[in-house]
């Protein structure tokens, strides 16, 4: 006998005494407590089942310890009573798993250990899933139906179970586990159900009828419905009755679906649905309740087991606070921070409701969970109970050395816990264990499920870290139709902070290409000091936001396989203009000398300022040269196709070999929205590594006035900030010119360049003949006026810009020695371009003028449309007064390098198509790289023998415009002009008939409306007003009327769109080429950095058995798979020794093909689906209006939910899905016009 709280326990099992139970229907006759303070005899489980008469003192004096003493003592008289009641063990030879997945898996391997058979079944949406490939059998169900109905359709699983003689089924977690039906419908076909009795998965289930099982045994409850709730006029009245906040719970299932919060009146309904449909399509059942929210509480559960006779133990605790959508992410075990006391209140009533109104006939057996909310003082509130395995078993595993499912299994088969060894006091906590959940959810887009297939995986291992998982392989498809759970990874150390660390490790280790993944934000949780104190709870997640500081994943390789795949399937992702291949050559770098470079121009501007620069220029003695070999030359005969990839290799060279040129011209002009729109690469990024190689050289940059490097009008402060930016970068001189030569515009640009701290060079675009005295237009008069005004406003440097090659070697001199004596202290720069063969000639006829600097491109990247022979000009010059300090043999090192190179841009070469220059130029005075596109584009539409036709329409063009100076973008309209004469076979006079009547392109009619200023002698006149009709005119210089552009809101509208990764240049680089910058951004997103792909390898992709050596791993393109039914191609590559492929849509292929419309995301009025899944409800109409964040449509993904708004309001244009459509990501879901 045994005394305890003034209560006397008789445990005798060999010489039972005679007593009944006061309790009435109890038989129990040992294990007998009586009241010494009151004179009933009870049977413990009556006891603990509240069954002793209210009047009894002694049940408000016992405490958690004494009520535990008496539980332990009511176990050894409970086996003690049933020792000779002992059920018959029948051993389970084969189960039925009727679940998917991960926990599939994890019940096959149980199974596999104890020799036991294991049964599969799978949907038709499951057909390629692992799990049937671990299981002995496997067997399809639910054929035609929904993908989550399939698991839940029990005639189905019943029938593979029966025509198979399946022993036992494990329902797993999810699905059907927690179906009451379910498991009758198991023991009514005489299988048995690895789990409670169907009464007790009734009762534990049912969350109302276990809030009264709890509330009965004096388990704290929150408040809330007694039962489910069948209208939303109940959810109404609970609300009036205890205020907001409040929480919808699913009635027949867990795992946070059919769960939602409420926290205002107006949230109720939508929220009341939702969880209704969630909770049905989960679950079968849409029944809810509804409770009283309690903030911020920590999630503690108690693992219990129980078996046949009455045993029940539990395993301790879990903290499970850690949530998202009122879904675990990280679970812990045992919980940390936790009152020893309030253990021991939690483990005894988690024991107890076990046991709770349970007859001895309907005891709880196999696996469940208690789940509690604690408050901040400590106070615990009982949730519910899952007669189930949990997810989370693992942890518990870990820490307790039980195998989980090994226990479930012995149990059906009639084992008792004592037998298995399962003794309460030899249950003991050995360290910790953390659960993190992988799963494929986007933490940036509020963790919306992502789909697709796993192009890589590779899992982080070693000591102390156990995977569970399903469809965790490369190769594996990731649907939108089940739990987005991908990998389960368990740590294990002797503390917190060691399993902390060996988790940390381990998701460092993986790598998961093709979906999205939470790993990221798991590795900011795990790194989160609150985190590692232990003192958590489930407001966590969402009161640290820099957990969502994720860190960009680079994933480079994957992408650049991706590319090459592209172009594979595809071809070039840049526009070939020929059919040429790159050539197969490698260029040879010449050699570079150790060290750092010899002081060059850039070193006195660095030390002496602009100014000081600009004299020492003057001051120097000989012809300086600037190099146009890494912008203008390419530009002119390639296409500006150059890439910084072959830039680079040369630029040490360049730094070594003439670092006394005066710049190198690399950047500004067309190159800046070429790198991005046809070379897929940052033209800022170019310029800072190019820096970094050429320290000593100055850079020269091409600034369109007011137009900086774009096409169109600018705010002033655009401008401004985009020279500063570029000066920033390592810019130094910015030739400023106008395309008319309208000073307004060139003023401005000037002042934003020397604002930034850069050498202003002036330039004045040069066109006509100053040497012809019958063109009075462009008179040397008009040039020097000019020229006296950018004096006057303080440029550094005077430029002379001949962008057609116009310049004659007479009149350049009478040009140069006119400026000359009228600027004596003023540094000359001259620039022309080799077109008519002269260029040579009339550089050095400037030079004896008195020119300091002229423009030449390399050798094999000279004459044609390029600028003149740098080697000719030092050849030349070399033993005069005008030598340039050059080396001849360096110059053809240079040149070598370059010729090699240039066959690698073979696709894109004028000399494809043009063989030569030609002298027409001083008739149709088209410039250099005009020329070059135009005769392009004559060969490309088969009119390469009309192009005679095309260069006469272009100077026709221009005497219709009024004779302008023609460089971008006023050559370009001079050319639409041309080349709409001859498509409509027009001449210049018809033209000025009809032209009132014609549709003009539209950069004719923006030109006359005065949009890129006003050209020297005015607009043509009757020609503009027969164009212009009524349309508006621009007055004045056309930026100065546009309001200043907001860069801080277009920082954060890129942020919004990119994430945080925008840096000032790429604000630059949207707000000089907003769309282009977008596409350029969703480019490298979906193919990575390319620019470290070599030229070869870009424009034509790799061969197949080629080796390809990269900054990145060798790669091995391997082979090219065949079409299949969603228009793609599988490319096979070997990486760094490892198998990779990719998929590459076939575009070719997919025009014949149907494919749901995408949603362009600079199409404000397009909504797309902002993740994968089913569409479950559209919520307008046709020709609606609608609200901006009114509901449009509900989507459904993983078993989550997601209501989408509109983003603007208008009227429902188009709706492009119904209900139950299948949606991609960004698919197209509805139009709304405003």
């Amino acid at each position: 006998m045994i005394f305890l709280e003034s209560f006397l326990i008789i445990t005798t099992a060999c010489s039972p005494l005679p007593w009944s139970c006061s309790c009435g229907p109890c038989t129990v006759t040992i294990g007998m407590v009586r009241n010494a303070c009151h004179p009933v005899r009870l049977c413990l489980p009556c006891w603990c089942s509240n069954c002793c008469h209210e009047t009894c003192k002694c049940r408000r004096k016992r405490s958690a310890l004494g009520l535990l003493a008496i539980r332990r003592v009511w176990s050894m008289s409970r086996s003690a009573h049933t020792a000779s009641q002992t059920l018959e063990y029948k051993p389970i030879k084969k189960v039925m798993v009727a679940n998917r997945g991960e926990i599939a898996i994890r019940v096959f391997r149980a199974c596999t250990e104890l020799g036991i058979r294991t049964v599969a079944v799978y949907s038709e949406q499951d057909t390629g899933q692992m799990h049937r490939q671990k299981a002995d059998e496997a067997y399809l169900i639910g054929k035609g139906l929904p993908p989550v109905a399939a698991y839940l359709h029990i005639p189905d699983i019943i029938k593979v179970a029966k025509e198979n003689d399946v022993d036992a089924i494990h329902p797993g977690y999810g699905f059907l586990s927690e179906r009451a039906d379910f498991a009758q419908a198991c023991v009514d076909a005489g299988v048995r159900f690895i789990g409670p009795t169907p009464d007790v998965v009734r009762k534990m289930g049912d969350k109302v009828e276990a809030r009264a099982i709890a509330t009965s045994a004096g388990v704290p409850v929150v408040p809330g419905t007694d039962a489910p709730i069948s209208s939303l006029q109940e959810a109404q009245e609970f609300s009036n009755s205890y205020g907001f906040p409040i929480i919808f719970k699913a009635a027949y299932g867990g795992g946070g679906r059919g769960m939602r919060v409420v926290r205002e009146y107006e949230e109720l309904e939508e929220n009341y649905q939702r969880a209704y449909s969630e909770a049905l399509a989960a679950f079968g059942n849409g029944a809810l309740f509804v409770e009283k929210f309690i903030e911020k509480p920590r999630h503690i559960e108690v693992q219990i087991m129980g078996d046949k006779y009455g045993n029940v133990i539990h395993l301790y605790e879990r903290d499970c606070s850690i949530q998202r959508r009122h879904q675990k992410v990280v679970e812990i075990a045992p919980a940390t921070q936790l009152d020893p006391h309030l253990r021991d209140r939690l483990t005894a009533d988690s024991v107890n409701l076990a046991r709770q109104n349970l007859p001895f006939s309907k005891l709880y057996e196999n696996a469940g969970t208690v789940e509690f909310l604690v408050d901040k003082h400590g106070k615990h509130y009982f949730i519910e109970v899952n007669s189930r395995l949990q997810v989370e078993h693992t942890v518990t595993e870990e820490i307790t050395d039980v195998d989980l499912v090994h226990a479930q299994l012995r149990v059906c088969e009639g084992r008792s816990l004592p037998e298995l060894g399962l003794k309460q006091d030899k249950i003991r906590i050995n360290g910790y264990a953390i659960q993190c959940r992988v799963t494929t959810e986007d933490p940036a887009r509020g963790f919306q499920p992502d789909t697709g297939r796993l192009e890589v995986f590779r899992s982080g291992e070693g000591m102390g870290i156990r995977l569970d998982s399903a469809s965790a392989f490369q190769g594996a498809v990731i649907s939108p139709h089940y739990d987005s759970l991908l990998v389960k990874v368990i740590a294990s150390g002797k503390d917190l902070p060691a399993a902390s660390a060996k988790m940390s490790r381990a998701l460092a280790e993986f790598r998961v290409r093709g979906v999205k993944t939470n790993i990221p934000f798991l590795q900011n949780v795990l790194s989160n000091n609150q985190f590692l104190n232990g003192t958590v709870d489930t407001q966590f997640i969402d009161e640290n936001q820099d957990l969502f500081n994720l860190k960009p994943v680079q994933n480079r390789a994957q992408k650049l396989l991706h590319y090459l795949g592209h172009v594979m399937v595809n071809g070039p992702t840049t526009p070939i203009p020929v059919k040429a291949k790159p050539s197969p050559i490698d260029p040879v770098i010449p050699p570079v000398p150790l060290g750092e470079p010899p002081v060059g121009f850039r070193d006195v501007l660095l030390r002496e300022g602009p100014d000081g620069f600009a004299k020492a220029v003057r001051a120097h003695q000989g012809l300086l040269l600037m190099d146009t070999t890494f912008r203008d030359a390419h530009q002119s005969l390639l296409a500006t196709r150059v890439r910084t990839h072959d830039l680079k290799w040369i630029a040490p060279f360049v730094a070594h070999s003439f670092s006394n040129l005066f710049s190198v011209e690399n950047w500004g002009g067309a190159t800046f929205d070429v790198a991005m729109r046809f070379l897929c690469e940052c033209p800022w990024k170019r310029l800072q590594e190019l820096r970094a190689l050429m320290p000593n050289v100055p850079f020269q940059m091409l600034l369109r006035g007011a137009n900086a490097v774009g096409y169109t009008n600018y705010p002033d402060n655009a401008v401004f900030k985009f020279c500063e930016v570029a000066k920033e970068n390592g810019m130094d001189i910015f030739r400023v010119f106008d395309s008319l030569n309208y000073l307004p515009n060139m003023l401005m640009g000037m002042e934003a360049a020397g604002a930034a701290g850069g050498v202003v060079e002036a330039a004045i675009s040069y066109t006509g003949d100053v040497s012809d005295p019958t063109r009075q237009k462009y008179s040397l008069d008009y040039y020097l006026k000019l020229a006296d005004e950018l004096v006057k406003a303080g440029t550094h440097i005077l430029c002379i810009k001949d962008m057609a090659g116009l310049l004659k070697p007479d009149s350049g001199h009478l040009l140069v020695s006119a400026l000359r004596d009228r600027f004596p202290d003023v540094p000359i720069h001259v620039h022309t371009h080799d077109t008519a063969g002269a260029g040579v000639a009339a550089m050095l006829a400037c030079a004896e003028a008195g020119a300091d600097i002229v423009d030449v491109a390399v050798d094999s990247m000279a004459g044609m449309t390029s600028q003149p022979s740098m080697g000719a000009i030092v050849a030349c010059t070399k033993g005069t007064k005008l030598n340039t300090g050059i080396s001849l043999e360096k110059v053809f090192d240079y040149s070598e390098y370059w010729e090699v190179t240039r066959g690698l841009y073979a696709p894109f070469d004028c000399t494809a198509t043009m063989k030569s220059g030609n002298a027409d130029v001083y008739e149709n005075e088209i410039p250099g790289g005009q020329y070059t596109n135009l005769h392009f584009q004559a060969h490309s539409m088969g009119l390469g023998n009309k192009f005679k036709e095309v260069k006469k329409a272009y100077t026709e063009a221009n005497k219709l415009l009024g004779d302008l100076i023609k460089v971008t973008p006023s050559s370009k309209i001079v050319g639409d002009l041309a080349q709409f004469m001859v498509q409509n076979s027009l001449t210049r006079a018809e033209v000025e008939e009809r032209a009132d009547e014609l549709s003009f392109p539209l950069s004719v009619v923006e030109f006359l409306q005065g949009h890129i200023g006003i050209p020297h002698g005015g607009f043509p006149e009757p020609f503009r007003s027969k164009v212009l009709k009524s349309l508006p005119r621009v007055e004045g210089r056309p930026g100065a009327s546009l309001p200043p552009m907001d860069f801080q809101a277009l920082e954060k509208q890129l942020r919004d769109a990119h994430g945080d990764e925008i840096t000032p240049e790429d604000v630059m680089s949207a707000a000089m080429y907003p769309k282009v910058f977008q596409e350029f951004k969703e480019f490298t997103r979906t193919f990575g950095p390319v620019d470290c792909l070599d030229t070869r390898l870009f424009l034509d992709g790799p061969k197949i058995a080629e080796d390809c050596l990269f900054p990145l791993p060798h790669i091995s393109a391997l082979a090219l798979g065949d079409l299949n039914k969603a228009g793609q191609r599988e490319v096979f590559f070997e990486l760094n020794g490892q198998l990779r492929s990719v998929l590459v849509k076939d575009t070719v292929a997919m025009k014949e093909m149907h494919f749901h419309p995408k949603a362009l995301k600079d199409v404000r009025g397009q909504i797309g689906a902002p993740m994968p899944g089913k569409v479950v409800e559209v919520k307008v109409k046709q020709g609606q209006k609608v609200e901006k964040g009114q509901p449009l449509c509900v989507l459904s993904a993983m078993k989550m939910e997601m209501v989408v708004n509109s983003p603007l309001s208008g009227t429902v244009a188009k709706i492009y899905v119904t209900a139950d459509s299948t949606l991609e990501g960004d698919d197209l879901i509805l139009e709304i016009t405003e």
